[in-house]
């Protein structure tokens, strides 16, 4: 990573390194988190992408390998590789979409629900480490400052699928 994104000593006019840019920390974040996730679901059997993927579908319902793959920033083969793996352990199913029977549509079986009861504890005590010392008003400045981050960037790739809803 350049100097000018990670932060150089020298670079600001009183010699003090310059802070990183913001979207360095966010990118270390991520990395930070995507580690301890994996961790977290490990036992579980599950990678954070595949988590990732049942919780789109907990949330949303039916859903083609091509949308979760545009959710998740993955490309559509990887998803749809990812899709029969979960499929074939029996944490979803996938149906012909009425509307166009050449789509099939994931949805989340029973198995996949209790999948995620059961991986919820150790994400939300991720979720918890994350945002310890902010008070209320922190937490939501810090949620409503990704957000727009990511509302911003996504209006970026001129692609309308890829919103902050889970």
């Amino acid at each position: 990573m350049s100097d000018h994104i990670a932060g150089q000593h020298g670079g600001a006019p009183d010699g003090e390194p310059t802070p990183p840019l913001t979207l360095y920390l966010v990118k270390r974040l991520e990395l930070a988190i995507r580690a301890l996730m994996d961790d977290a679901l490990r036992p579980f059997g599950l990678t954070t992408l595949q988590y990732t993927a049942l919780t789109v579908l907990r949330a949303r319902g039916g859903t083609s390998s091509a949308q979760l793959a545009r959710r998740a920033f993955l490309r559509p083969q990887t998803m749809h590789e990812m899709v029969l793996t979960l499929e074939k352990r029996g944490y979803l199913r996938r149906e012909a979409d009425p509307a166009n029977k050449r789509v099939l549509l994931a949805t989340l079986t029973e198995d996949g629900q209790d999948l995620l009861d059961r991986c919820s504890p150790a994400i939300h005590e991720l979720e918890s480490a994350l945002t310890a010392g902010l008070s209320s008003g922190q937490r939501e400045i810090f949620r409503e400052g990704l957000e727009h981050g990511i509302t911003t960037l996504t209006a970026l790739t001129g692609d309308p699928s890829r919103t902050t809803e889970a």
